[in-house]
């Protein structure tokens, strides 16, 4: 059997990335939300004070029950006196009353309320301390590999640290994991108690193109942070920033690095699940040919300069001898780019080929006496 290389993209690069960028925040990263790629960061893995970024977390909580059947929207919660007396930002519920959870959803995402959180807590894991430990330890399922969570709202505690790479993969996993509950994000105000209250995402309220969420946070200690993410097309990006020092600084910021993941960088889609690759000889077939693919869409994302240099090479054996299933891994692209780690995808039969019968045996066996056998 031949193993053959074959260059399937290439392209002459030109040195350079794109242009420099810097933020005041004291952390930040940029992520485009299919592929994952990192477009920028800044301290990525320091571990700071969350404030009300972390009330991501809390929902997520409330959203995977909800999702799991072990929760209702129309359920009603009632409010404890703990709940009650919360101070901070507020959805202004009043002790013993019976609160419906999709109201404390809105509460918690758009009013950053403090009292729902707590009321939720108290009714999912019977104490908020409790709850804190199952949301460090769900974190943790889920990749938050460096967040500890002391509370429910994130009031400043010794123990209640994120970094902003932890805060980012929350943020994606809760548009991939409960795209029912995401549009509560969106929101732009809701009305408890005769009081009205807007969003407090910034991007949101100014109408920042594609913003549909997510989540600000704000004490002393952690200064102004923001959650953001925004879909223009089919393309999502989310960006996270912490540690600025005002809130203009915050709105600027955000929607600085939301622009740059969209103007400098760019998804390149280079496989579509079942899309023939490559046709590949087949050995005493009952075809001729087999077509190799990709299992899934591969995609990658590049700066407009990196794209210049992005190389694909297709490394497969031929012929493949027959029987073949489909699914079977014959072969692999491996993809190259400036400034980005090697990619290795298999590629797979698309579809099964059988062993030929009796006269394509013979024809096979004559082939093997004028040519020979296929190296292996």
């Amino acid at each position: 059997m031949r193993l053959f290389l074959a260059l399937l993209l290439v392209g002459c690069w030109l040195a350079g990335s794109a242009h420099a960028f810097e933020t005041s925040a004291r952390a930040a990263i940029v992520i485009d939300n299919r592929t994952g790629a990192v477009l920028f960061e800044k301290n990525p893995d320091e571990r700071l004070p969350p404030a009300s970024m972390s009330k991501l977390m809390t929902a997520y909580m409330i959203f995977d029950r909800l999702k799991g059947g072990r929760l209702r929207l129309d359920e009603e919660i009632t409010v404890s006196e703990r709940a009650w007396k919360m101070g901070g930002s507020q959805m202004f519920v009043e002790v013993g009353e019976r609160v419906k959870v999709e109201d404390l959803i809105r509460g918690i995402i758009i009013q950053s309320g403090n009292d729902a959180c707590v009321a939720m807590a108290e009714a999912i894991a019977g104490s908020e301390e409790e709850f804190a430990r199952e949301m460090t330890e769900k974190g943790r399922e889920i990749g938050l590999t460096a967040s500890t969570f002391a509370n429910a709202t994130g009031l400043d505690a010794p123990e209640h640290l994120m970094t902003v790479r932890d805060l980012v993969t929350l943020a994606r996993r809760i548009v991939a994991d409960f795209p029912d509950y995401f549009k509560y994000y969106g929101e732009r105000e809701f009305e408890y108690a005769g009081i009205r209250q807007p969003n407090r995402n910034p991007l949101l309220q100014a109408g920042v193109p594609g913003v549909d969420g997510m989540k600000t946070g704000f004490t002393d200690s952690a200064g102004y942070g923001l959650v953001a993410t925004a879909k223009r097309e089919e393309r999502r990006v989310i960006a996270v920033l912490a540690g600025v020092d005002s809130a203009s600084k915050r709105r600027a910021e955000g929607e600085r690095l939301l622009e740059y993941g969209f103007r400098e960088f760019q998804e390149y889609a280079l496989f579509q699940p079942g899309q023939p690759v490559v046709d590949v000889d087949v050995w005493l077939g009952a075809a001729p040919k087999v077509p190799l693919v990709t299992a899934a869409t591969v995609a990658i994302t590049l700066s407009r300069e990196a794209r210049k240099g992005l190389v694909v090479k297709l490394a497969y054996g031929s012929p493949v001898t027959a029987p073949i299933v489909a699914g079977q891994a014959l072969g692999r692209a491996e993809v190259t780019a400036p400034g980005m780690n090697p990619m290795s995808v298999p590629l797979v039969a698309a579809n099964d080929v059988a062993r030929a019968g009796v006269l394509g045996r013979a024809t096979g066996a004559l082939s093997y006496l004028i040519w020979g056998a296929p190296a292996s």
